[in-house]
C-alpha cells in the first residue's frame, strides 16, 4: 500500500491497478462447492492457468496521507470594476487615455459634447427663473384664491413630471458619488415641495372660507414651485458637469468597443493592453467566450475621438487589478464541505505550466440555478499566487480567466488507511465494511468507519489497526470463512 498523499476527485473513483505492500502472489478463485474426483480436479486445474479468472489480492494495512478534493469550476475577479456609461447623447470630444492605460480614481478621462445636455439645462434655468417671477400676489378675492387653486393643480402636474425628468437625469450619471448627490439632492427637493404644497391647500381653504391671506397662499405656491424647478436645474447641471468623464477608481481602461465579431469573449474589451503588460502569451482560443459564442473581430475598433456615443451607452470600464479574488460554483452535495479557510488548488486554462492557491474566505448563503435542476453556491477566495514548473514566481492571471478549483476540504496526514477498491459499501442499512485476513488466514467480514474519501484511498477511523491484512482487489470474490492466500 502506497504510504504517499492520495486524493479524492468529487464523483470520479478509480481502482487501483497495483497496490504496494502486496503479501502473496494472487491467487485464483476457488471453487465454492465440493466437487468429486475428476471433475474437481479439471475445475481447479482450469482455474489455475485461466488467464481471466478473478483475483483476490491482499495487503498490509499501513498508515498515509489521504486528502478529499471537490472540484469546481472557478472564475479569477478583480478587486473591483466599474463601467461608465454616457450621461447623456452626443460626441466624444476628447478622448485622453487609451486602452490598458493605467488611471487614478478622478482623473479626467474623455469629455462628451452633447448640445441636448446643455439645452437642458438652460430649459430648467429658464423655468427657475419665470417661477421666480410669477410668485408675487396679484388680489386677494376669492377668485383669485379659486384662480391660485387652478394655477397650484397645474403646478403639481408639471412638477410631478419634472421631479421624474430630474430624478431620470440623475439616475443616468455614473460616476457614483455625483449620482448619489444628485439623487439626493432631488428627493430633499420633493420632499420639501410635498410639505409646502399641503402647506398651499391648507393656506387656500382658509382663505376660501374668509379666515386667511391670499398672499401667504401665493408665496407658499411660488416657494414649492421654486423648489421643483431647482431640482431640475440640479440634476441638469450634473449631468451637463458629467460631461466631463473620469475615473470612478483606480485601475486600468478598457475601451468600449465599437464593432466586432457576433460574440461575447470571456475577457472584457481591452483585454489584450492588459495581457500584454503582464506578460502572459494565451493559447489560440483562449479568450472564447465560455458559451461558445465568437469573441470579436480582430483588430474590432474601440471608442475613439470623434464616436458619436448615446445616452447611457458604455464609454469603457476601469478595472482594478491589484487584488485578485478567485469564484467557484459549488455543488449542493459539496457546498457544506466548503468552509472559510480551505485550501485550494487552480489550474488555468489559459496560463499553460502553472499552478495556483487559493484559500476560501466566504460562501454565499443564496443558491443559482446551473440549469437542468442543478443548484449550486458562489464560494469566495482570495487568490494566494502560483509556481511555474521551473519554480519561478507564476505570472498573474486577468480577472475573467476561467479556473479548474480543487478544493482540500479534507486532509489527514499520517492516519490508517485502505485502498478504496478495499470498501464494501455499506448497503441497505449495512455499514462498509472490509475482508480481514483473521485467524488460519480465513476471510473475516468487518465493519469500518471511513473518514476522509481520496482519489484512490480512504481514511479508516475505526475498526482496523495497522499491520493487519485485508483483501484490495477481488473483495466481491470473497465470502466469510474463505481460504484467503
Amino acid at each position: 500500500m502506497d504510504t504517499g498523499g492520495t486524493e479524492r476527485r468529487t464523483g470520479r473513483a478509480r481502482t487501483n491497478a497495483y497496490i504496494d505492500g502486496v503479501r502473496a502472489e494472487p491467487v485464483p478463485v476457488r471453487p465454492r462447492a465440493l466437487l468429486g474426483g475428476l471433475a474437481a480436479a479439471t475445475l481447479l486445474l482450469a482455474g489455475c492457468s485461466s488467464d481471466e479468472a478473478p483475483t483476490v489480492r491482499t495487503a498490509a494495512v499501513q498508515r498515509g496521507d489521504v486528502t478529499e478534493v471537490v472540484e469546481a469550476p472557478g472564475t479569477v475577479q478583480p478587486r473591483a470594476s466599474s463601467a461608465v456609461s454616457a450621461p447623456a447623447s452626443g460626441t466624444v470630444a476628447t478622448l485622453l487615455v487609451g486602452d490598458g492605460q493605467e488611471v487614478q480614481a478622478g482623473q479626467v478621462l474623455m469629455t462628451i459634447d452633447s448640445p441636448q445636455a446643455r439645452a437642458t439645462l438652460e430649459q430648467a434655468e429658464q423655468a427657475d427663473r419665470d417661477a421666480a417671477a410669477s410668485s408675487s400676489p396679484a388680489g386677494g378675492s376669492t377668485a383669485d384664491a379659486r384662480r391660485l387653486a387652478a394655477s397650484q393643480a397645474t403646478a403639481d402636474r408639471e412638477a410631478q413630471a419634472r421631479f421624474a425628468d430630474a430624478q431620470a437625469a440623475a439616475e443616468a450619471l455614473t460616476d457614483p458619488a455625483a449620482r448619489a448627490q444628485a439623487l439626493a439632492a432631488v428627493q430633499t427637493s420633493k420632499t420639501q415641495y410635498d410639505l409646502l404644497t399641503q402647506q398651499t391647500r391648507a393656506l387656500l381653504q382658509q382663505v376660501q372660507s374668509g379666515l386667511g391671506d391670499l398672499g401667504g397662499a401665493v408665496a407658499s405656491l411660488g416657494q414649492a414651485q421654486r423648489l421643483q424647478t431647482r431640482a431640475a436645474v440640479s440634476a441638469a447641471q450634473a449631468t451637463v458637469e458629467a460631461l466631463t468623464v473620469k475615473a470612478p477608481i483606480s485601475g486600468r481602461v478598457s475601451l468600449a468597443a465599437t464593432g466586432g465579431g457576433g460574440g461575447g469573449a470571456a475577457l472584457p474589451a481591452g483585454a489584450e493592453g492588459l495581457l500584454q503588460s503582464s506578460g502572459i502569451t494565451l493559447p489560440q482560443g483562449a479568450l472564447s467566450g465560455a458559451g461558445g459564442g465568437a469573441a470579436p473581430a480582430a483588430g474590432a475598433p474601440v471608442l475613439a475621438q470623434g464616436a458619436a456615443v448615446a445616452s447611457g451607452s458604455p464609454l469603457l470600464t476601469v478595472i482594478d487589478a491589484s487584488v485578485l479574488t478567485v469564484t467557484a460554483d459549488i455543488d449542493e452535495s459539496d457546498v457544506l464541505q466548503v468552509v472559510p479557510g480551505v485550501k485550494a488548488d487552480l489550474s488555468i486554462s489559459a496560463v499553460q505550466g502553472s499552478t495556483y492557491g487559493a484559500t476560501v474566505t466566504s460562501v454565499d448563503p443564496s443558491a443559482s440555478s446551473a440549469g437542468g435542476g442543478a443548484v449550486t453556491y458562489t464560494a469566495r477566495m482570495s487568490f494566494d499566487g502560483g509556481t511555474t514548473t521551473a519554480g519561478s514566481p507564476a505570472p498573474a492571471p486577468l480577472p475573467g480567466m476561467t479556473a479548474e478549483v480543487s478544493l482540500r476540504v479534507k486532509e489527514a496526514p499520517g492516519v490508517v488507511e485502505v485502498p478504496a477498491a478495499a470498501v464494501l459499501r455499506g448497503q441497505d442499512g449495512r455499514r462498509d465494511a472490509v475482508w480481514v485476513v483473521g485467524t488460519g488466514g480465513r476471510a473475516e467480514r468487518r465493519d469500518i468507519t471511513i473518514g476522509a474519501r481520496g482519489e484512490d484511498d480512504v481514511e479508516v477511523t475505526e475498526g482496523l489497526r495497522t499491520g493487519e491484512t485485508v483483501v484490495v482487489q477481488g473483495v466481491d470474490d470473497v465470502t466469510q470463512g474463505e481460504q484467503l492466500p
